[in-house]
């Protein structure tokens, strides 16, 4: 009997298969082994060695295993003989005993595996170095040998915003939770007065007189329920937050004054409040005032989709006034109404997620953020990662400055304990363990270090088609800003007639005056582009657009914009010419001549101007004529170029109404390969 074993080194190395190979089987398939000189040593008539045949040594000297001077080995070859004989009776012994056990098991109809050929994946061809195994491998494998095989799930802890939406979508253990309630509107249309009521009026007693800080958001009382309110410096912070994958707003009340009506920061603020998807009621404030008219308020803002309950619509209007305090229970009644229409609910068993409302750094507690917790229970030392940052909570407060010990759902809360400054919309969870938090909060400041570098992949005209095809767009979203009413609804009609394979315009915001920071944040949020007709950004609005890689787009002819953009969405857009402004003028002092015309006298506040210039008079932040320059002096000199800092004179050509006081804008246009 001759026994070969393989051993898989490596990768199976509990696994050994035995291959024993037969030289002779019997009738009922029994082994028989080969005699040897010891089993017949007693045998009759057997000769045991010493009767042996004497050996001629004359014709084969030392062929008995004798050395030079006579002698023999003889003995010790027969010990190694012995050896040999039982490693192979141990064998032998071995295998009947396998033979027994196996034969047993027949018997009581034990079940038994079938002998497998080695898998062909296993068969190496280099010999016996161990290799990797695929996925596909592995599988077979293990199902060769009966063995269940799980893919270990590789996990990215640093993607927060995955565990944020996987705890937000747990709905086990989930139960009812506080709104949250943002208040926007138009400047001193009441909001700060609304806020102040609140916050005094509807503090309990053990609180008064206990607010000691501002934590951009607080809790009251109302009956036995609670209402959650934002304090946000305006809804450009809103929509920051939101920019940043922050939707932590409920319901919007948007507060608008009687006396005064609907204004420009109002429509911003219905437009804000609708991209965000949150409901709005309308608080219609100062009905004390003696020339209030409540009414007129309502017939407005149904220009906006917003329909009183009274005419029809589904809009909650609630007279108010914050001074005195009047119908103010009321509005608080019909946020908890809305509240019980949307069935806000959250697990308060789980590890804590949700948002930063904002965020500083004190010079005696170091990095400090107030936190909304949207999911689950925040504790005192919970390990955390908020945005880039990670830490563990040290301490944490209320709004009233008093230490707490956990915060549930819709709860704001001041924490200390985290290794920087997050940035206002940033998520925030925690986890089992700081190890692991630190990992993750680690990895994600490599990321966002890797983001910074890249370009922001927004959608502008000359990438909006191929944005369309990957992205299974199906609407574009626009900002349009212009210089009169007039032009504003007739480029939104036009562009909203624009249908190109089923992708439609979507014109999220639309009014009067220059591209302003609000805009350049709401394009931001909603990945929108900015069309302006005669309008210019203001040098801030401009500054973070650039930052923020937002497209606007200026036009002098309404239709221009409108063939851009339908082009844009066939992908069919002409190689664009940007224009790249090279220095401002402020117009000082007026001088006419009559062979000439208006001349310009002023000074050149950045940059410089050249005689081959385009020009752009503007004036009140509205562009009055584009054109190019008639002549450049200094002094009564013509020049080719004036730098900042020095006084100019100039003329435009075929245009002489340049009053003191207007913007002088210089440019020229280059182009551009599309991005």
């Amino acid at each position: 009997m001759g026994i070969v074993t393989i051993t898989i080194p490596n990768v199976l190395r509990m696994l050994i298969i035995t291959v024993v190979i037969h030289s002779h089987n019997n009738a009922n398939g029994q082994s028989t082994t080969r005699p040897n000189n010891n089993h017949h040593a007693n045998t009759p008539g057997s000769n045991n060695g010493t009767n042996k045949k004497p050996v001629n040594n004359t014709s084969k000297p030392h062929n008995n295993g004798g050395g030079k001077f006579g002698g023999s080995l003889n003995r010790n070859k027969n010990k190694k003989g012995k050896k040999r004989n039982k490693r192979r009776d141990s064998r032998y012994n071995m295998y009947s005993k396998n033979q027994r056990i196996r034969q047993n098991h027949k018997k009581n109809a034990a079940p038994t595996r079938k002998s497998r050929p080695l898998p062909k994946v296993l068969v190496y061809q280099d010999g016996m170095n161990a290799q990797d195994l695929d996925k596909d491998a592995i599988e077979l494998l293990a199902t060769d040998y009966g063995i269940e095989a799980k893919e270990k799930e590789n996990v990215n802890v640093s993607d927060i915003d995955k565990f944020f939406n996987e705890e937000e979508h747990n709905t086990d253990y989930q139960e009812s939770r506080p709104p949250v309630v943002t208040i926007m509107g138009h400047v001193d249309h009441g909001k700060t007065t609304l806020l102040d009521y609140l916050r005094h009026s509807h503090i309990t007693a053990g609180e008064a007189g206990g607010i000691t800080q501002a934590i951009g958001a607080y809790q009251l009382k109302h009956g036995d329920q609670t209402i959650t309110f934002l304090d946000t410096p305006g809804h450009a912070a809103f929509t920051a937050m939101r920019a940043r994958g922050a939707d932590i707003t409920d319901v919007t009340v948007l507060v608008v004054a009687a006396d005064d009506g609907v204004m420009p920061q109002t429509v911003e603020a219905i437009d804000h409040a609708k991209a965000a998807g949150t409901p709005i009621i309308v608080a219609v404030n100062k009905i004390d005032k003696p020339n209030a008219n409540p009414q007129h308020v309502k017939e407005h803002l149904m220009n906006y989709g917003l329909v009183p309950e009274d005419f029809g619509g589904d809009t909650i209007f609630v007279d108010i006034s914050a001074k005195n305090g009047t119908n103010v229970d009321e509005l608080l009644n019909m946020i908890l109404l809305q509240s019980e229409v949307l069935e806000l609910k959250a697990n308060p068993k789980q590890n804590g997620a949700g948002s930063v409302v904002e965020a500083r750094l004190d010079k005696g507690k170091g990095p400090v953020a107030t936190l909304l917790v949207q999911q689950g229970t925040l504790h005192v030392g919970d390990p955390i990662v908020v945005g880039d940052t990670f830490g563990r909570v040290r301490t944490m407060t209320n709004e009233n400055g008093k230490d707490i010990k956990d915060a549930k759902p819709s709860t704001p809360v001041e924490i200390t304990g985290l290794n920087d400054v997050p940035e206002a919309g940033d998520r925030f969870i925690v986890f089992n363990n700081e190890k692991t938090a630190r990992a993750a909060g680690e990895e994600r400041a490599k990321e966002s270090q890797i983001e910074e570098r890249k370009q922001n992949n927004r959608v502008t005209l000359d990438n909006l088609f191929d944005s369309m095809k990957q992205e299974d767009m199906k609407q574009v979203n626009v900002i349009i800003k212009a210089d009169v009413q007039g032009s504003v609804e007739a480029l939104a009609g036009s562009l909203k007639k624009i249908d190109v394979e089923g992708v439609k315009v979507n014109v999220i915001h639309a009014s009067v005056g220059a591209v302003n920071e609000s805009d350049v944040a709401l394009a931001e949020a909603s990945n929108a582009i900015i069309i302006g007709f005669n309008v210019r950004p203001t040098p801030q609005a401009k500054t973070q657009a650039e930052t923020d890689k937002v497209d606007i787009r200026l036009y002098q002819v309404i239709y221009n914009a409108i063939d851009d953009v339908e082009a844009a969405m066939k992908g069919m857009l002409d190689p664009t010419y940007e224009e790249e402004v090279t220095g401002n003028i402020e117009v000082r002092q007026i001088y006419k001549a009559s062979k000439v015309g208006t001349i310009a006298g002023g000074m050149v506040l950045d940059g410089y101007v050249r005689s081959d210039s385009k020009v752009r008079l503007i004036r009140d932040n509205v562009v009055i004529y584009d054109g190019e320059l008639g002549s450049l002096k200094r002094f009564k000199d013509d020049v080719k170029e004036v730098k900042q800092g020095f006084e100019c004179g100039l003329t435009i050509e075929n245009y002489n109404d340049i009053k003191v006081g207007d913007k002088v804008e210089a440019y020229h246009m280059k182009e551009v390969q599309p991005k």
